[in-house]
């Protein structure tokens, strides 16, 4: 087992946690304008017991942790947000089972089984206007810029600025999945929240993993 892996998978799942509890009433008000407007709670509530059990939490690899943490996740979390998110982080943490290292490239494959596993538990892809609007782009730009030889740094922050541009992109699509597609053509005036987590998530995790930060 690699301490330094492990140390940085703990890393990135108390990055994602904290920014869902300090980004609690941003997500509800985005999610307010066309949705029920409890995203940010249903986020928070999740992620906060994550955070409140975590040193009782029982895992030895990555892929371990994550798929503890998308038990929390279904249980906790509500809504259709909860089996989503569970989903994710269930299918990332069994890509990552049995790796004690895994490399960039062992990233990119779970974050491409978390996107699998979201488009079959959502029934839905990119252009339904979803998180899968800017989780899609953002984790092809990070495997462009391994592939490309850039540190794990500047690979993240390169996805996060396209996971920015791409949940901005979300505000003219017609939502086709989720309370917000009921709003019908009202949904087109405003973003899609879920993308906006997924961007905020991505930035957070990326200043996590900067060199100052380190």
């Amino acid at each position: 087992m690699s301490d330094a892996a492990l140390r940085d998978g703990e890393r990135t799942v108390r990055t994602i946690a904290q920014t869902a509890l300090d980004n609690e009433k941003y997500f509800c008000d985005l999610d307010a304008v066309v949705g029920d407007g409890d995203f940010g709670y249903s986020l928070a509530r999740g992620f906060g017991k994550l955070t409140d059990d975590w040193d009782q939490l029982e895992y030895d690899d990555v892929g371990a942790l994550l798929k503890r943490t998308a038990m929390v996740l279904t249980s906790r979390v509500g809504g259709a947000s909860g089996p989503i998110w569970g989903t994710a982080f269930l299918r990332a943490g069994v890509a990552l089972s049995g790796n004690p290292s895994p490399s960039g490239a062992d990233v990119v494959a779970a974050l491409r089984a978390s996107i699998e596993g979201i488009k079959q538990r959502g029934g839905s892809d990119v252009g339904d206007k979803t998180l899968l609007d800017a989780l899609v782009p953002a984790v092809d730009a990070l495997e462009r810029q391994l592939l490309a030889g850039e540190a794990a740094s500047q690979a993240l922050q390169a996805a996060a600025v396209t996971a920015r541009e791409a949940a901005e992109a979300t505000k003219p699509m017609l939502a086709q999945r989720g309370r917000a597609a009921y709003a019908g053509e009202r949904s087109r005036d405003s973003v899609d929240a879920g993308a906006i987590a997924v961007a905020v998530i991505f930035e957070e995790v990326s200043r996590a993993w900067s060199p100052t930060s380190v």
